[in-house]
């Protein structure tokens, strides 16, 4: 499978190194030597430097024999000429990121298959959406579905609230709550991703990442110690087009108060949005947040175009009392240490796009990842196994699984069922397998005839 990614900035970059763990044939394209250094020196691909918009660079990259190109630059105007440039070359289907989301609204003169575009990304989108879900989760600093809702995945950090699920085996716990099945796929500690098996025993500062049927998210809570929070009060600060958006989508289910430092761009907004305060002030200034009553918001959600700013207010606000904090960021890098930090949810619009074109991706491949985390180094894959597999001629606490793999849900014909020691697979099965990189080869070894 040949891909070739216009763009080798963080998305490029991310989408690059979850497909090139799995044997992909990958070209990045980017005019900066910085970013093509970055890509030759850390991942397994082929580097173009070059214009990714000129004819005589794709077809360098052999964008004619592509069965995906990925346009992912910084410039929506790029990516739309680049992915009429590798239409017209011959490939077989275009992905573009485009921030502008007028692009593809009903009445949008440009339109984007025009340009040979067959799915468009936008990452503000792919951000507001995942805000929504962590807004519906407020215990959660990490909330993901599977299976069109039915599953979730859902980080939850570890304080002494709930001592008895401290420093005890994994297994003896799971005994003692066998009234619901749950899954745990992975632990962030002190910067490091464990895949617990049955004798893991956790500790306080421990970033557990559960997986559960969306009918037992009440069970996960009593286990844990932890009450259902319903959030009537919302405060965004930053009128950026993830606030604004937002804004619009929550508007009508809750009380939301945004908070836009320049006082232009505020009065802006007041115009545009209805039913929601707008306020010109500076969300990292202690009086301000006092006088707003930061310890009355259920969900304080910090997406200014700056994310020092960000970090700074989120702190903040969850130290004044606030309930849920979330903040963005742009750089990646940063995200394992504030995660691990626990007392924050982070999120990256950049991330939520590499995942929005793997989920897309995988819904065309078999055996290609469904996400990628860069809080914790583990992928999730969905695996078919092959007849004659190994994967199908034992239990799965008989398979020689690698140890840095589980399998975390069986789905049999649409119906769902957390994998255990003793369930066995068949060829009609499809496993979503949660797994370090390292362990992918091998898994794929395993479900293969």
């Amino acid at each position: 499978m040949r891909v070739v990614i216009i763009g080798g900035g963080e998305v490029g970059f991310h989408v690059a190194k979850a497909l090139s763990e799995e044997n992909f044939d990958i070209t990045i394209i980017d005019i900066s030597p910085e970013k093509c250094r970055r890509a030759s020196e850390n991942l397994d691909v082929i580097v173009v430097e070059g214009n990714g918009a000129s004819p005589k660079t794709l077809v360098e990259a052999n964008v004619s024999e592509a069965d995906y190109v990925l346009c992912l630059t910084r410039v929506d105007e790029v990516n739309l000429i680049a992915s009429q440039q590798a239409h017209e070359l011959g490939a077989t289907k275009i992905i573009a990121r485009l921030r502008n989301q007028q692009y593809t609204t009903r009445h949008s003169i440009i339109r984007p298959e025009k340009f040979g575009v067959d799915l468009v990304i936008h990452p503000e989108r792919a951000a507001t959406e995942e805000i929504i879900r962590l807004i519906h989760h407020p215990y959660a600093v990490q909330a993901m579905d599977f299976e069109s809702g039915r599953l979730k995945m859902l980080g939850v950090y570890m304080d002494k609230t709930c001592a008895s699920f401290l420093n005890r085996p994994l297994g003896e716990i799971a005994l003692e709550n066998n009234h619901f099945k749950f899954g745990i796929i992975a632990v962030l500690r002190n910067s490091e991703t464990h895949v617990p098996w049955a004798d893991f025993k956790f500790e306080i500062g421990d970033c557990i990442y559960f997986i559960v049927k969306a009918e037992d998210e009440p069970n996960l809570l009593g286990m844990l110690c932890k009450e259902a929070q319903e959030v009537k009060r919302v405060m965004i600060l930053g009128g950026s087009k993830i606030g604004r958006s937002l804004a619009e989508e929550l508007k009508d289910t809750y009380s939301v108060r945004l908070i836009e430092e320049n006082r232009k761009k505020a009065e802006y907004i007041a115009h545009t949005i209805d039913d929601i305060m707008v306020i010109n002030g500076d969300g990292t200034d202690i009086e301000f947040l006092k006088a707003e009553n930061i310890q009355d918001v259920d969900s304080f959600i910090a997406v200014t175009e700056n994310e020092k700013t960000n970090l700074i207010a989120g702190l903040l606000a969850h130290h004044m009392g606030s309930g849920q904090t979330i903040t963005h960021v742009t750089k990646t890098e940063y995200i394992p240490t504030i995660q691990e930090i626990g007392i924050v949810s982070v999120i990256s619009k950049n991330l939520s796009t590499v995942n929005s074109i793997l989920r897309e991706m995988h819904s065309d491949i078999s055996n290609a990842s469904v996400t990628t985390f860069e809080e914790i180094d583990v992928d999730v894959i969905e695996f078919q196994p092959e007849k004659g597999s190994r994967a199908v001629e034992a239990p799965l606490r008989e398979l020689d699984f690698p140890a840095d793999s589980i399998v975390g849900m069986i789905n049999h014909h649409g119906k769902l069922m957390l994998a255990r020691g003793d369930s066995q697979m068949t060829v009609d099965d499809i496993a979503l397998v949660f797994a370090k990189p390292k362990a992918i080869p091998k898994l794929k070894k395993l479900f293969s005839a």
